[in-house]
C-alpha cells in the first residue's frame, strides 16, 4: 500500500541519516549512489533493492537489477529488441570490454550478465569514441527481454 511505502521510505531515510552520523552501517552498499541497497549474506542475491521502490528484476531468476530511479532512457535498441539505459545496476557481472560498432557509432562495451543465473542481460558502455556519445560511458543497457517490473507498479 502507499502508506507502507511511505513508512518504508521514511525508514530508509532514517537508516541513511544514521549511517551518515555513524559511518558504520554494514547493511547498506557503498556502490549505490542513493545508498538504498541492502546487503546480506544470508540470501541468494548479492543485493536487494528496497521493497517500497519500483524495481526491475531478472526475468529468469528474479534477482533485482535496478531501481526505477536509475532509469535514464527507454529509447535504446539491444541485440534482441528494445532496451533501457540505466545509471547503475546491482547483481550484475561484467565481461571483458571490446570495441563494437553500434547504431550510434563505435563504442567499447562489456557484456553484462546476471550474477545469479549467468544470463547475458545487455552491456556496459566503457568508452564512447564520438563526443556526442560520451554521456553513455559507465552506463548500462539491459534488454527488455531479460527483465521484469517488480514492486509498486500497480
Amino acid at each position: 500500500t502507499a502508506l507502507a511505502c511511505i513508512f518504508q521510505c521514511f525508514f530508509c531515510q532514517r537508516i541513511q541519516q544514521s549511517r551518515n552520523s555513524s559511518r558504520a552501517s554494514p547493511e547498506l552498499s557503498e556502490e549505490c549512489p542513493a545508498e538504498m541497497v541492502k546487503m546480506t549474506k544470508s540470501k541468494t542475491f548479492q543485493a536487494y533493492l528496497p521493497n517500497c521502490h519500483r524495481t526491475y528484476s531478472c526475468v529468469h531468476c528474479r534477482a533485482h537489477l535496478a531501481n526505477h530511479d536509475e532509469l535514464i532512457s527507454k529509447s535504446f535498441q539491444g541485440s534482441q529488441g528494445r532496451a533501457y539505459l540505466f545509471n547503475s545496476v546491482v547483481n550484475v557481472g561484467c565481461g571483458p570490454a571490446e570495441e563494437r560498432v553500434l547504431l550510434t557509432g563505435l563504442h567499447a562495451v562489456a557484456d553484462i550478465y546476471c550474477e545469479n543465473c549467468k544470463t547475458t542481460l545487455g552491456w556496459k558502455y566503457e568508452h564512447a569514441f564520438e563526443s556526442s556519445q560520451k554521456y553513455k560511458e559507465g552506463k548500462f543497457i539491459i534488454e527488455l527481454a531479460h527483465m521484469i517490473k517488480d514492486n509498486g507498479w500497480e
